[in-house]
């Protein structure tokens, strides 16, 4: 209830709330496939091509928000637009300290894909947690539940993220896609949302099932990982 309350208190309203939402809905849309690289730009394309490719009824001032919402967490600095509030764009991607919901969303869900753990219980932290000087804070004595996100997440990248198998596994993708592209063409969608957002996981599946020639290193880099001959280090 007090978070409720101290909504009210800060002015938070509808327009705020719908675009802190709509930022953790569109915020990861710029992936590529088996990547986090090429993010906030195209995220930002991507943003603009889906609100107008499918005619989403949306205030043009929202979508300004949202992109500064998700852009504003790899620069680091409050937009110019923006003088008030600043809380808020640390909801979805916290560039201030790292600490966020995106973080709760994939490392809760990570540890529950691969079977690891988690202890780390944010509900209690959504709770208690109150805005002070334009900054979310928590309370000094949930330190340690703060603690064990991070901790978690380091567990995630030394057992899972760069286990030895899965960066062979990584490579070896990365390899394939790269002897599929003059083929395929996939460096041409890079910078066209019409044709980026096609690029997923079925790059996979259309390699491996080619029969043609011109896919035969890539297919047999596939092959080996369906097999576990991996690279060795």
């Amino acid at each position: 209830m007090h978070v409720i309350l101290q909504g009210m208190e800060l002015g938070i309203d509808r327009f705020d709330i719908q675009a802190v939402k709509f930022t953790g809905l569109m915020h990861d849309v710029g992936h590529g496939p088996f990547s986090h690289l090429y993010h906030e730009q195209m995220l930002v394309n991507m943003v603009d091509y889906i609100v107008n490719e499918h005619h989403i009824d949306v205030d043009p001032q929202m979508i300004r928000r949202v992109k500064e919402m998700i852009l504003v967490s790899s620069e680091c600095a409050l937009p110019k637009s923006s003088s008030e509030k600043r809380f808020l764009y640390d909801v979805v991607a916290n560039g201030r300290n790292g600490f966020d919901v995106d973080k709760f969303d994939y490392i809760t869900r990570g540890c529950r894909a691969v079977g690891l753990g988690c202890n780390f219980e944010f509900q209690r932290l959504l709770e208690t947690m109150r805005i002070l000087d334009d900054e979310i804070c928590y309370r000094a004595k949930d330190y340690l539940t703060i603690h064990k996100l991070f901790d978690t997440r380091v567990d995630l990248y030394r057992t899972v993220y760069t286990h030895s198998k899965v960066k062979a596994i990584e490579l070896m993708v990365v390899d394939a896609l790269v002897q599929a592209n003059s083929y395929l063409e996939i460096s041409s969608h890079i910078d066209n949302p019409l044709e980026y957002w096609k690029l997923d996981d079925t790059l996979i599946k259309t390699i491996e099932t080619a029969l043609g020639p011109e896919l035969k290193e890539a297919r047999e880099l596939i092959l080996r990982i369906r097999r576990r001959n991996l690279y060795q280090a």
